[in-house]
Protein backbone atom coordinates (compact mmCIF):
# COMPACT_ATOMS: atom_id res chain seq x y z
CA UNK A 1 0.00 0.00 0.00
CA UNK A 2 1.26 3.40 -1.03
CA UNK A 3 2.70 5.32 1.92
CA UNK A 4 0.79 8.28 0.40
CA UNK A 5 -2.30 6.20 0.90
CA UNK A 6 -4.14 8.13 4.22
CA UNK A 7 -5.65 4.33 5.08
CA UNK A 8 -1.85 3.68 5.87
CA UNK A 9 -1.58 5.92 8.81
CA UNK A 10 -4.86 6.01 10.11
CA UNK A 11 -5.52 9.50 8.65
CA UNK A 12 -9.15 10.11 7.89
CA UNK A 13 -10.00 11.43 4.62
CA UNK A 14 -13.06 12.67 3.37
CA UNK A 15 -14.37 11.86 -0.28
CA UNK A 16 -13.29 14.23 -2.99
CA UNK A 17 -17.43 15.56 -3.47
CA UNK A 18 -16.84 17.08 -0.09
CA UNK A 19 -13.76 18.56 0.14
CA UNK A 20 -14.04 20.37 -3.43
CA UNK A 21 -16.30 23.35 -3.97
CA UNK A 22 -19.33 22.58 -6.41
CA UNK A 23 -19.39 24.92 -9.60
CA UNK A 24 -22.00 26.94 -7.97
CA UNK A 25 -20.20 27.63 -4.60
CA UNK A 26 -17.30 28.88 -6.69
CA UNK A 27 -19.63 31.12 -8.40
CA UNK A 28 -21.58 32.29 -5.09
CA UNK A 29 -18.38 32.51 -3.11
CA UNK A 30 -16.67 34.60 -5.94
CA UNK A 31 -17.81 38.52 -4.38
CA UNK A 32 -18.66 39.35 -8.29
CA UNK A 33 -21.73 39.93 -10.26
CA UNK A 34 -23.09 36.77 -11.04
CA UNK A 35 -22.61 37.29 -15.23
CA UNK A 36 -19.11 38.38 -14.31
CA UNK A 37 -18.48 35.51 -12.00
CA UNK A 38 -19.86 33.22 -15.16
CA UNK A 39 -17.63 34.40 -18.09
CA UNK A 40 -14.67 34.19 -15.89
CA UNK A 41 -15.71 30.80 -14.81
CA UNK A 42 -16.48 29.38 -18.29
CA UNK A 43 -13.15 30.63 -19.20
CA UNK A 44 -11.44 29.01 -16.12
CA UNK A 45 -12.79 25.67 -16.63
CA UNK A 46 -13.10 25.10 -20.61
CA UNK A 47 -16.49 24.25 -20.11
CA UNK A 48 -19.87 26.00 -21.36
CA UNK A 49 -22.35 27.92 -19.71
CA UNK A 50 -24.94 24.85 -20.09
CA UNK A 51 -22.64 22.40 -19.05
CA UNK A 52 -21.98 24.29 -15.82
CA UNK A 53 -25.62 24.97 -14.96
CA UNK A 54 -26.43 20.92 -15.03
CA UNK A 55 -23.14 20.15 -13.37
CA UNK A 56 -23.56 23.09 -10.92
CA UNK A 57 -24.03 20.74 -7.45
CA UNK A 58 -20.90 18.73 -8.65
CA UNK A 59 -17.40 19.32 -7.24
CA UNK A 60 -14.86 21.47 -9.75
CA UNK A 61 -11.55 20.44 -10.27
CA UNK A 62 -9.16 21.60 -8.40
CA UNK A 63 -7.26 23.38 -11.69
CA UNK A 64 -9.73 25.02 -12.83
CA UNK A 65 -10.81 26.27 -9.12
CA UNK A 66 -7.58 27.53 -8.78
CA UNK A 67 -7.47 29.15 -11.75
CA UNK A 68 -10.97 31.03 -11.38
CA UNK A 69 -10.02 31.73 -7.92
CA UNK A 70 -6.40 34.12 -8.88
CA UNK A 71 -9.38 35.34 -11.98
CA UNK A 72 -11.95 36.31 -9.60
CA UNK A 73 -9.28 38.09 -7.23
CA UNK A 74 -8.19 40.34 -10.18
CA UNK A 75 -11.69 41.00 -10.90
CA UNK A 76 -12.11 42.20 -7.37
CA UNK A 77 -9.09 44.44 -8.07
CA UNK A 78 -10.52 45.94 -10.94
CA UNK A 79 -8.90 44.69 -13.81
CA UNK A 80 -11.18 44.78 -17.22
CA UNK A 81 -13.13 41.51 -17.66
CA UNK A 82 -12.35 41.34 -20.99
CA UNK A 83 -9.04 41.62 -20.58
CA UNK A 84 -9.31 38.46 -18.58
CA UNK A 85 -10.96 36.36 -20.16
CA UNK A 86 -9.12 37.96 -24.00
CA UNK A 87 -12.52 38.46 -25.85
CA UNK A 88 -14.96 41.20 -26.07
CA UNK A 89 -18.24 40.69 -28.21
CA UNK A 90 -18.36 43.58 -30.64
CA UNK A 91 -21.51 43.81 -33.48
CA UNK A 92 -22.37 40.49 -33.13
CA UNK A 93 -17.97 39.10 -33.31
CA UNK A 94 -16.64 37.75 -30.28
CA UNK A 95 -12.55 39.73 -30.83
CA UNK A 96 -9.76 38.61 -28.66
CA UNK A 97 -8.26 41.71 -26.70
CA UNK A 98 -5.36 42.43 -24.81
CA UNK A 99 -3.97 45.01 -22.89
CA UNK A 100 -2.79 46.37 -25.96
CA UNK A 101 -5.92 47.98 -27.36
CA UNK A 102 -8.74 49.66 -26.32
CA UNK A 103 -11.51 47.36 -25.45
CA UNK A 104 -14.51 47.51 -27.73
CA UNK A 105 -17.44 49.44 -26.71
CA UNK A 106 -21.24 49.23 -27.88
CA UNK A 107 -21.05 53.25 -28.89
CA UNK A 108 -18.47 52.44 -31.46
CA UNK A 109 -20.96 50.16 -33.21
CA UNK A 110 -22.37 53.21 -34.14
CA UNK A 111 -19.39 54.26 -36.24
CA UNK A 112 -19.75 50.61 -37.76
CA UNK A 113 -23.36 50.66 -39.13
CA UNK A 114 -22.83 54.22 -39.99
CA UNK A 115 -20.20 53.27 -42.28
CA UNK A 116 -21.82 49.92 -43.74
CA UNK A 117 -24.66 52.02 -44.65
CA UNK A 118 -22.97 54.92 -46.54
CA UNK A 119 -19.66 52.96 -48.09
CA UNK A 120 -20.27 52.36 -51.99
CA UNK A 121 -20.19 49.41 -53.45
CA UNK A 122 -16.48 48.11 -54.00
CA UNK A 123 -15.30 50.88 -52.42
CA UNK A 124 -12.30 51.74 -50.36
CA UNK A 125 -12.15 51.95 -46.32
CA UNK A 126 -9.25 53.12 -44.41
CA UNK A 127 -9.72 52.72 -40.14
CA UNK A 128 -7.23 54.97 -38.68
CA UNK A 129 -6.14 53.50 -35.10
CA UNK A 130 -7.91 50.54 -35.35
CA UNK A 131 -6.31 48.77 -32.28
CA UNK A 132 -8.30 45.73 -31.99
CA UNK A 133 -9.91 46.02 -35.55
CA UNK A 134 -12.80 45.77 -34.20
CA UNK A 135 -14.44 48.89 -36.50
CA UNK A 136 -12.54 47.48 -40.02
CA UNK A 137 -13.38 43.87 -39.52
CA UNK A 138 -17.15 44.59 -38.84
CA UNK A 139 -17.60 46.92 -41.67
CA UNK A 140 -15.89 44.30 -43.50
CA UNK A 141 -18.27 41.19 -42.65
CA UNK A 142 -21.11 42.95 -43.10
CA UNK A 143 -19.70 44.30 -46.65
CA UNK A 144 -17.30 41.97 -48.02
CA UNK A 145 -17.03 43.82 -51.29
CA UNK A 146 -15.09 46.96 -49.57
CA UNK A 147 -11.11 46.86 -49.72
CA UNK A 148 -10.07 47.40 -45.88
CA UNK A 149 -6.77 49.35 -44.89
CA UNK A 150 -6.33 49.43 -41.38
CA UNK A 151 -3.49 51.65 -39.57
CA UNK A 152 -1.96 51.53 -35.59
CA UNK A 153 1.05 53.09 -34.07
CA UNK A 154 1.19 49.72 -31.73
CA UNK A 155 2.68 46.63 -33.37
CA UNK A 156 1.10 45.02 -30.95
CA UNK A 157 -2.70 46.08 -31.41
CA UNK A 158 -1.97 45.54 -34.63
CA UNK A 159 -0.90 41.33 -34.50
CA UNK A 160 -4.62 41.18 -32.23
CA UNK A 161 -5.74 42.80 -35.41
CA UNK A 162 -4.25 40.40 -37.43
CA UNK A 163 -5.91 37.84 -35.42
CA UNK A 164 -8.87 38.92 -35.29
CA UNK A 165 -8.96 39.65 -39.34
CA UNK A 166 -8.03 36.23 -39.98
CA UNK A 167 -11.01 34.52 -37.89
CA UNK A 168 -13.50 36.85 -39.08
CA UNK A 169 -12.77 37.70 -42.84
CA UNK A 170 -13.02 34.85 -44.68
CA UNK A 171 -10.04 34.29 -47.65
CA UNK A 172 -11.39 35.03 -50.94
CA UNK A 173 -13.50 37.70 -50.05
CA UNK A 174 -14.31 40.28 -53.15
CA UNK A 175 -12.72 43.20 -51.48
CA UNK A 176 -9.37 40.99 -50.20
CA UNK A 177 -8.28 40.96 -47.16
CA UNK A 178 -7.31 43.59 -44.54
CA UNK A 179 -4.44 45.26 -45.19
CA UNK A 180 -2.76 46.40 -42.01
CA UNK A 181 0.48 49.40 -41.51
CA UNK A 182 1.76 50.75 -38.62
CA UNK A 183 2.64 54.16 -38.06
CA UNK A 184 1.20 57.52 -36.42
CA UNK A 185 -2.22 58.48 -38.62
CA UNK A 186 -1.42 59.52 -41.80
CA UNK A 187 2.56 58.34 -41.50
CA UNK A 188 1.12 55.06 -41.66
CA UNK A 189 -0.50 55.10 -45.16
CA UNK A 190 1.59 54.24 -47.89
CA UNK A 191 1.64 57.48 -50.13
CA UNK A 192 1.12 55.87 -53.32
CA UNK A 193 -2.57 54.01 -52.23
CA UNK A 194 -5.55 55.03 -53.97
CA UNK A 195 -8.04 57.80 -52.66
CA UNK A 196 -10.52 56.29 -50.01
CA UNK A 197 -14.39 56.34 -49.98
CA UNK A 198 -14.30 56.42 -46.52
CA UNK A 199 -12.29 57.13 -43.51
CA UNK A 200 -13.04 56.12 -40.21
CA UNK A 201 -11.66 56.19 -36.72
CA UNK A 202 -12.42 56.22 -33.22
CA UNK A 203 -9.19 58.24 -32.18
CA UNK A 204 -8.46 59.10 -29.07
CA UNK A 205 -10.51 61.51 -27.56
CA UNK A 206 -10.25 62.23 -23.80
CA UNK A 207 -8.91 65.52 -22.15
CA UNK A 208 -5.38 64.57 -20.34
CA UNK A 209 -6.32 65.61 -17.35
CA UNK A 210 -10.04 63.90 -17.12
CA UNK A 211 -10.68 62.30 -14.18
CA UNK A 212 -12.28 59.14 -15.72
CA UNK A 213 -8.97 58.17 -16.39
CA UNK A 214 -8.22 57.54 -13.04
CA UNK A 215 -11.57 54.95 -13.08
CA UNK A 216 -13.21 51.46 -13.68
CA UNK A 217 -11.50 50.06 -16.42
CA UNK A 218 -9.94 52.96 -18.14
CA UNK A 219 -7.01 52.85 -15.40
CA UNK A 220 -6.06 49.46 -17.38
CA UNK A 221 -6.47 50.23 -20.81
CA UNK A 222 -3.74 51.82 -23.56
CA UNK A 223 -3.79 55.85 -22.32
CA UNK A 224 -2.31 56.33 -25.49
CA UNK A 225 -5.91 55.37 -27.69
CA UNK A 226 -7.61 57.14 -24.77
CA UNK A 227 -5.93 60.99 -24.13
CA UNK A 228 -5.15 63.38 -26.58
CA UNK A 229 -4.46 66.30 -25.33
CA UNK A 230 -5.53 69.12 -22.92
CA UNK A 231 -9.18 69.48 -24.59
CA UNK A 232 -8.77 65.46 -26.08
CA UNK A 233 -9.20 67.07 -29.64
CA UNK A 234 -5.58 66.20 -30.42
CA UNK A 235 -5.87 63.60 -32.15
CA UNK A 236 -9.23 64.55 -33.98
CA UNK A 237 -7.37 67.72 -35.21
CA UNK A 238 -4.54 65.59 -36.61
CA UNK A 239 -6.62 63.37 -38.93
CA UNK A 240 -8.66 66.48 -40.10
CA UNK A 241 -5.80 68.10 -41.15
CA UNK A 242 -4.25 65.28 -43.10
CA UNK A 243 -7.96 63.38 -44.87
CA UNK A 244 -9.14 65.74 -47.33
CA UNK A 245 -5.58 64.45 -49.22
CA UNK A 246 -6.41 60.89 -48.85
CA UNK A 247 -10.00 60.77 -49.82
CA UNK A 248 -12.24 60.83 -52.96
CA UNK A 249 -14.40 63.81 -54.09
CA UNK A 250 -17.78 62.60 -52.96
CA UNK A 251 -16.00 60.57 -49.91
CA UNK A 252 -16.43 60.21 -46.00
CA UNK A 253 -14.66 60.99 -42.93
CA UNK A 254 -16.35 59.99 -39.92
CA UNK A 255 -15.08 60.47 -36.41
CA UNK A 256 -16.10 58.95 -32.87
CA UNK A 257 -15.82 61.48 -30.69
CA UNK A 258 -16.97 62.18 -26.15
CA UNK A 259 -20.70 63.34 -26.22
CA UNK A 260 -20.09 66.46 -25.41
CA UNK A 261 -17.75 67.02 -28.17
CA UNK A 262 -19.87 67.18 -31.11
CA UNK A 263 -20.38 70.85 -31.84
CA UNK A 264 -16.39 71.51 -31.40
CA UNK A 265 -15.72 68.24 -33.69
CA UNK A 266 -18.12 69.97 -36.18
CA UNK A 267 -16.87 73.18 -36.46
CA UNK A 268 -13.12 71.71 -36.78
CA UNK A 269 -14.48 69.95 -39.99
CA UNK A 270 -16.15 73.34 -41.20
CA UNK A 271 -13.16 75.19 -41.04
CA UNK A 272 -11.46 72.41 -42.84
CA UNK A 273 -13.52 72.91 -45.83
CA UNK A 274 -15.64 69.63 -45.23
CA UNK A 275 -19.19 69.15 -46.42
CA UNK A 276 -22.21 68.82 -44.62
CA UNK A 277 -20.93 67.57 -41.43
CA UNK A 278 -24.07 66.43 -39.01
CA UNK A 279 -23.61 64.60 -36.06
CA UNK A 280 -25.33 60.92 -35.28
CA UNK A 281 -26.29 59.51 -31.49
CA UNK A 282 -25.60 56.10 -29.86
CA UNK A 283 -28.19 54.32 -28.52
CA UNK A 284 -28.12 56.50 -25.66
CA UNK A 285 -29.09 59.16 -27.93
CA UNK A 286 -25.97 61.12 -27.18
CA UNK A 287 -23.86 62.46 -30.30
CA UNK A 288 -21.33 59.97 -31.13
CA UNK A 289 -19.98 59.92 -34.35
CA UNK A 290 -19.95 63.02 -36.71
CA UNK A 291 -19.52 62.80 -40.39
CA UNK A 292 -18.52 65.22 -43.19
CA UNK A 293 -17.84 64.74 -46.68
CA UNK A 294 -14.97 65.53 -48.29
CA UNK A 295 -13.93 69.50 -49.44
CA UNK A 296 -14.54 70.49 -53.14
CA UNK A 297 -11.67 69.46 -55.32
CA UNK A 298 -10.03 72.44 -56.06
CA UNK A 299 -9.14 72.53 -51.95
CA UNK A 300 -8.47 68.56 -52.46
CA UNK A 301 -5.75 69.26 -54.91
CA UNK A 302 -3.84 71.74 -52.91
CA UNK A 303 -3.25 69.14 -50.20
CA UNK A 304 -2.45 66.52 -52.08
CA UNK A 305 0.00 68.89 -54.51
CA UNK A 306 1.74 69.61 -51.22
CA UNK A 307 5.44 67.79 -50.80
CA UNK A 308 5.63 65.30 -48.53
CA UNK A 309 7.34 66.25 -45.19
CA UNK A 310 11.36 65.44 -44.62
CA UNK A 311 12.19 62.12 -42.87
CA UNK A 312 8.91 60.21 -44.02
CA UNK A 313 8.41 57.29 -46.36
CA UNK A 314 6.90 54.30 -47.51
CA UNK A 315 5.76 51.95 -44.27
CA UNK A 316 5.89 48.36 -45.25
CA UNK A 317 2.74 46.30 -44.47
CA UNK A 318 2.70 43.99 -41.77
CA UNK A 319 -0.22 41.70 -43.39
Amino acid sequence: MSGDDPRATGAAALPAAETAPSWDRLLRASGLPRHEARALLEHASARGRSWLIAHGDEPADPASAARFSALARRRRNGEPLAYLIGSRGFHALELRVDDSVLIPRADTETLVDVAIEAAPHGGRLLDLGTGSGAIAIAVGVARPDLQLVATDLSAAALRIAAGNAARWLPAGRPGGPLRLFEGSWWQAVPADDAAFDLIVSNPPYIADDDPHLQQGDLRFEPRGALASGSDGLEAIRAIVAGASGRIRSDGWLMLEHGHEQGDAVRSLLAAAGWREARSHRDAERRERVTVARAPDQGSQRASASAPPRPGTSRPSPLV
